[in-house]
């Protein structure tokens, strides 16, 4: 059935973004390159270092920042009102329940319904369930709005695929899924990100589908790692090298290459739960998805085990021994705190008593004292540590090598590493 009412096109089309965080700047960004566009945040801070040309998430640079001449930046909904096509890109976390968190999500929708106009199309690239959109989202934007969906205003869905820290992948080079709520919406929302997307776009037959691909991609990944962190851990119990064997094994044309570690961040530790709660919601228990989620969950756990053993064996006392912990940010070569897993080993130690330091030259100290109660170190000192764990695989942590962070050790020592970071012989224990 035919829109009742014009679509924008790209002659006439005014972006607006909602959310301006790792994903909703980048994408700001590359519309502001080519469409006027009003980039929305409610932080007023967060609004006034971009002004400024700062980006705390290391995403953008102040170059770039510049290069996007029809970007303009707002913390008021008012802006908004001469926009027709938005883009909602605020977090969807999870609850300490480990249940969806669409808060951010609501909000958004209601204070965009506020602006909504007929003719105007929304696209929503948050992580939800299959069905949120359409479900959730769209009688929000009815209710505050008075317009009806699909025949004075309609959505799209078009997951985000931003890996922070990735200076390779970014967004005009990764393929984008795109979908309307009608054809011709999803013929006008392929168009429009087809014109900043280099990589091409792949237009999805519907927004469940678009919906549902989204949790499965990072739902995969959780899986595949959850495997080779049982592995390691069977390895472990062997005393085989853990790295050794993925090495081997990897030298066959189809396997996998996935390696253990902590898995944390706004996507792969999320994902999964939203579509398990759709997946209850519907009367069916996941087992594997969720087997995978306890296991990777469990990790914390098990490497502070892993370290306390190996200082025990060293003759080390662990009680009021004092440990450096290395990296606090979810990934290497990013500020990005949210759902880290790191945080589980420092509970962990500090349970036995062990006295931790973290430093983590990436990530903001006012963020980690705020969301953890952390208080980062801000220079190693020599000869302090009973212990290291090398947790987060920064660059500048490889180039200050096992000889560097040796100096940090007193004479009875164990060096952890947990990214594999180091040559195989320069540490006492690796995952």
């Amino acid at each position: 059935m035919p829109n009742s009412v014009s679509l924008p096109n790209l002659a006439n089309i005014k972006v607006a973004v909602i959310g301006l965080g790792y994903v909703g700047l980048p994408l700001a960004v590359e519309f502001g390159k080519k469409y006027p566009v009003v980039g929305f945040d409610v932080s007023d801070k967060r609004i006034a270092a971009l002004k400024s040309g700062h980006d705390d998430t290391r995403e953008i640079s102040s170059n770039e920042l510049e290069q996007a001449s029809k970007l303009s930046l707002s913390t008021d909904v008012n802006d908004l009102k001469t926009c027709n096509f938005f883009v909602v890109t605020v977090p969807t976390p999870i609850d300490p329940s480990k249940r969806p968190d669409l808060t951010s999500l609501f909000r958004a929708s209601e204070d965009l319904a506020k602006v909504l106009k007929p003719g105007d199309v929304v696209v929503y690239e948050s992580t939800v369930y299959p069905g949120a959109t359409e479900e959730d989202c769209v009688p929000i934007l009815e209710t505050h709005s008075g317009l009806t969906f699909n025949r004075d205003f309609f959505v799209g869905y078009s997951p985000e695929r931003i890996n922070p820290g990735d200076k390779q992948h970014r967004l005009p080079n990764i393929l984008k899924v795109t979908s309307g709520s009608t054809p011709e919406t999803a013929d006008l929302v392929d168009e429009v990100y087809a014109s900043i997307i280099e990589a091409g776009t792949y237009r999805a037959e519907s927004i469940r589908i678009a919906e549902a691909a989204k949790v499965i991609e990072n739902t995969q990944r959780d899986i595949n790692i959850a495997l080779i962190n049982e592995l390691a851990i069977i390895f472990n119990r062997l005393d085989i090298d853990t790295a050794a064997v993925l090495r081997a094994a990897g030298t066959k044309w189809n396997f996998l290459p996935f390696y253990p570690g902590l898995v944390g961040g706004h996507c792969i530790g999320v994902d999964p739960y939203y579509l398990t709660h759709k997946a209850e919601a519907s009367g069916y228990h996941p087992e594997i998805i969720l087997a995978g989620r306890r296991l990777n969950d469990s990790m914390g756990s098990y490497v502070a085990s892993q370290m306390m053993k190996s200082m025990l064996r060293a003759d080390i006392h662990v009680n009021k021994s004092r440990v450096l912990v290395m990296g606090i940010t979810f990934k290497e070569n990013c500020p990005d705190l949210r759902n880290t897993r790191v945080v589980d080993v420092i509970a962990e130690l500090q349970d036995y008593g062990i006295d931790v330091d973290v430093f983590d030259p990436w990530a903001n100290a006012g963020d980690a004292r705020r969301e953890y109660g952390i208080d980062l170190v801000q220079s190693p000192a020599d000869g302090t540590y009973d212990g290291v764990i090398l947790a987060v695989a920064h660059k500048e942590f490889g180039e200050i090598g096992a000889e560097g962070i040796r100096k940090w050790c007193k004479s009875e020592s164990v060096l952890y590493d947990l990214k594999t970071a180091l040559p195989s012989e320069a540490s006492d224990v690796r995952l």
